[in-house]
């Protein structure tokens, strides 16, 4: 777009001059706001059309004048302008991609805990178990169940497992912790029991850290031979006896919130935060004892806690249950519900029971997994 002014007095100034005007029409804009100037400005255009008018410029007020060239217009019939518009406002479609699906397309195959259902129960000789799926897109809690074992009608084995940052390591003990501390205790004194089952917890350890596996799993198991119950933890799954009706815990949660477990980390170099109401180990994990946490393994050990009682006729049942249960159920709750099914009626229903703990565990709020294993002690006694 050109742009001319003219200066009065100018020797360009001239009707006749070409200098700044072209033979095109133009537009003149006047600058009538500047001071006018005695000398009278006349713009005419080249069109002889229009020669005998007076110009737009032709006002005295302003001794400046911008000279713009019109746009052309272009005219063209309907016809035309359809078609000419399609071709410069439609943008053509670009070709669809096809592309093939391989059978080999990569994907994170399933793992153990991705097929496990969101309900699990079970009843064997003189147990129940059941298990609930939180608020995670899988469970993450196992467990383990077995009677008559090495061949001897009063040895029995059970755990549960509530695992951590996956179901992997909870898998791991549920495959493995018996088999291991069996080993131990089968060839050891029963004196020296509460060695074999830490060797037992901390062999199994050992092998999950040599596995290319990740998270990790609370436990606590028990295991009855010759009348003797022993009960081990590491974690905070939790193991409650009734002696009569009255509930005894024969474990103690692990958590960093202890104050044993609080300096065993700070001497071993670590330390304990208070996040969001949780006590954690390095602003991490809520629990100080467990298998598996290599990336904690210099703070969370393996060794559980052992405790070995013989088993009395007031005893009545046992429960073993994750923290899913224990953190809004009290042990005296527990056992008074498991009691109602369980004791003193012809028609006992341990597994309802189970269901019914972990029911009101969930009225009450929780979002974790829930596991709740009852054993009956009149068949070992």
């Amino acid at each position: 777009m050109s742009c001319s002014v003219a200066v009065s007095n100018s020797p360009v100034f001239s009707p006749s001059s070409s200098l700044f005007c072209n033979k095109s029409e133009t537009l003149t804009l006047s600058l009538s706001h500047l001071k006018p100037s005695s000398t009278t400005t006349t713009t005419t255009t080249s069109s002889s059309s229009s020669s005998s008018s007076p110009s737009p410029c032709s006002s005295p007020s302003s001794p400046f004048c911008l000279r713009l060239p019109k746009l052309p217009l272009v005219f063209t019939s309907n016809k035309d302008s359809g078609s000419q518009n399609d071709a410069v406002l439609k943008r053509k479609r670009p070709t669809r991609l096809n592309i093939p699906v391989s059978e080999h397309a990569f994907c994170v195959p399933a793992t153990p805990s991705a097929v496990a259902r969101d309900v699990v129960e079970a009843e064997g000789d003189g147990y129940s178990v059941y298990c609930k799926r939180g608020r995670r897109e899988y469970m993450e809690d196992r467990y383990t169940a077995g009677v008559n074992l090495r061949g001897e009608n009063n040895l029995a084995f059970f755990g549960v497992f509530d695992g951590h940052g996956g179901a992997k390591a909870a898998e791991f003990a549920r495959n493995n912790l018996e088999k291991n501390i069996l080993d131990e205790v089968i060839m050891t004194d029963e004196d020296d029991v509460e060695e074999a089952v830490k060797r037992g917890y901390l062999n199994t350890d050992s092998e999950f850290m040599k596995k290319d596996l990740h998270g990790g799993s609370c436990c606590v198991t028990a295991f009855i031979r010759n009348g003797n119950l022993v009960v081990s933890n590491a974690g905070d799954c939790r193991a409650v006896i009734s002696r009569g009706g009255v509930a005894e815990a024969l474990t103690s949660d692990h958590r960093p919130s202890r104050e044993d477990e609080k300096d065993r980390i700070e001497t071993l170099g670590g330390y304990v935060d208070l996040c969001r109401g949780v006590w954690r180990i390095q602003g991490s994990l809520a629990v100080s004892r467990g298998i598996g946490d290599r990336h904690l393994k210099q703070w969370v050990t393996a060794e559980p806690e052992t405790k070995v009682i013989r088993i009395e006729p007031e005893h009545d049942l046992l429960i073993l249950a994750s923290d899913g249960l224990w953190d809004k159920v009290s042990n005296q709750e527990a056992v008074d519900i498991a009691r109602q099914f369980c004791v003193g009626n012809n028609n006992q229903q341990p597994l309802m029971a189970c269901k019914k703990l972990a029911q009101l565990s969930v009225s009450r709020g929780s979002l974790d997994d829930t596991s709740v294993m009852i054993i009956k002690f009149k068949h070992y006694v």
